[in-house]
């Protein structure tokens, strides 16, 4: 079971994750030193989003998470529509995560593409190997990342607020004011992640208190974190970086921080998908055993059983997503941009089931209400790329409704057996039965 210590971990790493790496300086390109006002408002957004989960998974605790949520407000078919949409984002997301990590290897050790691929692929073994090992031991790991991480965060920072210039703040706002619009956009990646720990928390031992008491430290640590980061780059550095962190640590450390950073970047990258591959291994086996999936995902859907089943083929599907940019050359923007388009359409019909689920009038609802108007706004803002969460859906659709059928008519035949006298012979209405449905 998870402790509250393992569970904020694993919600710090989730979120924090490979937006940190990165992020500081794609957002810097876009508007400047006004990102920082990008950064507060997502901040601001994130912890009426994480609370609105935490409400959800501690008076509703599940293994299908937000999809369960979904379904209790909406019906089997909505819950199908966000299980697909989350599980299959996950190993799709998988890839610039790792890439990510990857490349700051590559720049700690040489190698190029070669190298970000190959440490690509070990990030993906190592994860499935800690999920392996059940939500516990994968809890143990977070919990050791988490620390880790935290740490060299806060050196970097620590080394590199010295060599602050507050001219590095001027022009605040050069590509003008209408910018944080889109900085916000390629923000949303490293926000993403406040939902995935909902399908844990049934491991939790006690859910309605470990939930909310997980979800405040990992807000706490994950904001303060992000802005120091996103402050400490733009007062540093005099022109937006591709790895701001390496540079960070290169100006408190010297040149040999280089690998220091790889380091820090594995960590983030390894506490990401860690969270991410436990969260959508424990979703694939409550979908399966839902209907939404086929039955033979549902192996390890009970708290405190391991879904094995669910966690191969999340690892196998972000192998051949690996395989395929490696062979074509497809970079990892476009991934990320539909990852989080992804993402943002879970975030609005789980917090459109929260406004339905939780009670009237309560502090959880007023959250939650806050928190649907917000993601809405996210929404806007993902554009075109909101599309592959449309195909997606069709699909979930599909396959719902083909098992929601069978299963239908598996129930009405059984039904029909029981109800045939004793000297006729059941194989006549069960046949008869089968041969007429649509």
């Amino acid at each position: 079971m998870l402790t509250v210590k393992q569970g904020a971990a694993l919600s710090v790493g989730a979120v924090l994750g490979t937006g940190v790496i990165a992020l500081p300086g794609l957002a810097a390109q876009v508007a400047g030193p006004a990102a920082l006002i990008a950064w507060v408002a997502l901040i601001a957004l994130s912890a009426p989003l994480a609370l609105t989960f935490a409400a959800l998974g501690a008076r509703y605790p599940d293994a299908g998470g937000v999809a369960s949520y979904v379904g209790r407000a909406f019906g089997p078919r909505a819950a199908a529509v966000v299980g697909w949409t989350f599980y299959l984002a996950v190993p799709v997301g998988a890839l610039p995560a790792a890439t990510f990590g990857g490349a700051y290897v590559a720049a700690a050790v040489g190698g190029g593409h070669r190298t970000t691929l190959l440490t690509a692929a070990a990030l993906v073994a190592l994860v499935t190997a800690a999920n392996l090992g059940g939500v516990r031991t994968s809890g143990k790991v977070q919990l050791g990342l988490a620390a880790a991480l935290v740490a060299l965060l806060l050196a970097a920072i620590v080394t590199a607020l010295p060599h602050a210039d507050l001219a590095n703040l001027r022009p605040f706002a050069p590509h003008g004011w209408l910018a944080i619009g889109p900085a916000m956009a390629v923000l949303v990646w490293g926000f993403a992640g406040w939902e995935a720990l909902t399908s844990l928390a049934a491991d939790y031992r006690n859910p309605r208190r470990d939930v909310p008491r997980a979800t405040w430290i990992a807000v706490g640590v994950v904001g303060l974190l992000y802005l120091a980061v996103a402050a400490t780059s733009q007062l540093v550095l005099p022109t937006p970086s591709e790895a701001p962190l390496a540079d960070l640590l290169a100006i408190g450390f010297g040149p040999g921080a280089r690998a220091l950073t790889a380091v820090v970047a594995v960590l983030l990258t390894a506490g990401a998908m860690n969270a991410y591959f436990a969260g959508a291994a424990r979703l694939g086996a409550a979908l399966g055993r839902d209907g939404s999936l086929p039955p033979w995902f549902a192996r390890g859907a009970e708290a405190g059983q391991v879904p094995r089943r669910s966690l191969v083929v999340v690892a196998g599907l972000a192998a051949v997503t690996l395989a395929v940019a490696a062979a074509t050359g497809l970079g990892a923007r476009p991934l990320m941009l539909a990852t989080s388009g992804s993402f943002v359409v879970v975030y609005v019909l789980g917090t459109a089931a929260a406004v339905r689920l939780l009670p009237a009038r309560s502090r959880a609802r007023r959250t939650a209400a806050f928190a649907l108007v917000s993601v809405l706004g996210l929404l806007a803002l993902t554009g075109w790329y909101v599309l592959w969460s449309a195909v997606v859906a069709v699909v979930a659709l599909l396959v719902e409704r083909r098992y929601r059928l069978r299963s239908s008519t598996m129930c009405m035949a059984a039904s029909s057996a029981d109800a045939a006298p004793p000297s006729m012979p059941t194989s006549e209405p069960i046949s008869s039965f089968s041969s007429s449905s649509p």
